[in-house]
């Protein structure tokens, strides 16, 4: 039988979070968001790290009434919201909502996110996410067809054709109804990490969904906190430099035609270095979880171009 609420009603949403690792911040940062929120269900989706962890996750969910899913293995991000939506729907939920680990939002602010999909259940919404400082982490986001790159949409120069750009939204902090989940088909997982939110975002709009960010809500974003790896100041983590450099590769082959995977595929060494410098440049001094990473990923992202020609 699914879960009910406390009115004997199936729940309306339920809020995704995939944890690998770090059952601190999801029990501190879900159960903030879930705070007296009675018709939305938590969903921790565990890609096994190691038994100490899976054991802290399984006494966390029992503990806070939370539905637990244990995976075998680190299946990555998209595959385990995938996990989590197939659990959560067995509850009768309407919509979903995914949560980065790291991630947390005021209970009214969750609930009125939910509530839009509920309006709109053609909507992919994302609420403005941003850092504990208040500034701003992930807004509506455009990615340029005509070379892979990427910038936020409120900079989006006036004389660039609305069909030159592709808008897309974090998946730090999105939701969807369940309709339109199937509808778009869901996360694909041959993303593991990053760029799936970008895939999704596409695979909505080609099944007539739309996209957006409400920025009267928020949600807030602790940056790095599930990954570890930080040098002097932005350096990010070598899974961070390899997944976001193939996994364009990898958008490109899903999504576009060969002339313009030939345009991304010339432009691929200007934009892995500008993956690069978002961790600045004093992290080159670890070339090998820096240069190394981009390299490979470069390398394998080429093997992603080839077997899909």
């Amino acid at each position: 039988m699914g879960e009910r609420t406390e009115s004997g009603e199936p729940p309306r949403a339920a809020v995704v979070v995939v944890n690998y690792g770090s059952h601190g911040l999801v029990e501190a940062n879900l159960a903030r968001t879930l705070a007296g929120v009675g018709d939305t269900i938590g969903v921790v989706v565990d890609n096994f790290s190691d038994a100490a962890e899976r054991a802290a996750i399984d006494e966390l969910c029992r503990r806070r009434g939370w539905l637990s899913v244990l995976s075998d293995a680190n299946e990555g991000f998209g595959a385990g919201v995938r996990r989590g939506v197939e659990a959560a729907r067995g509850t009768g939920v309407r919509s979903i909502v995914m949560l980065n680990p790291d991630a947390w939002m005021d209970p009214a602010d969750l609930q009125a996110l939910v509530a839009h999909t509920i309006r709109d259940p053609r909507v992919l919404v994302a609420p403005l996410v941003v850092r504990p400082d208040g500034t701003v982490f992930a807004d509506l986001q455009d990615l340029y067809l005509a070379d892979g790159t990427m910038r936020a949409s409120r900079a989006r120069p006036a004389d660039v054709p609305a069909d030159a750009v592709m808008t897309w939204v974090s998946g730090a902090c999105a939701a969807l109804s369940v309709e339109l989940w199937d509808a778009s088909g869901g996360f694909d997982d041959d993303y593991f990490l990053y760029w799936e939110d970008v895939d999704l975002s596409a695979r909505v709009w080609a099944a007539g969904g739309t996209v957006e960010v409400d920025r009267t809500l928020r949600a807030t974003h602790d940056e790095g906190g599930t990954h570890g790896f930080s040098t002097a100041g932005r350096a990010k983590s070598p899974i961070y430099y390899y997944y976001n450099v193939r996994n364009r590769y990898l958008f490109a082959a899903k999504h576009l035609d060969e002339d313009s995977r030939r345009r991304w595929r010339r432009s691929a060494r200007r934009v892995a270095r500008s993956v690069l410098l978002q961790g600045g440049r004093a992290q080159f001094v670890h070339p090998a979880r820096t240069v190394l990473p981009a390299w490979r990923a470069l390398r394998d992202g080429r093997r992603w171009r080839q077997e899909s020609t």
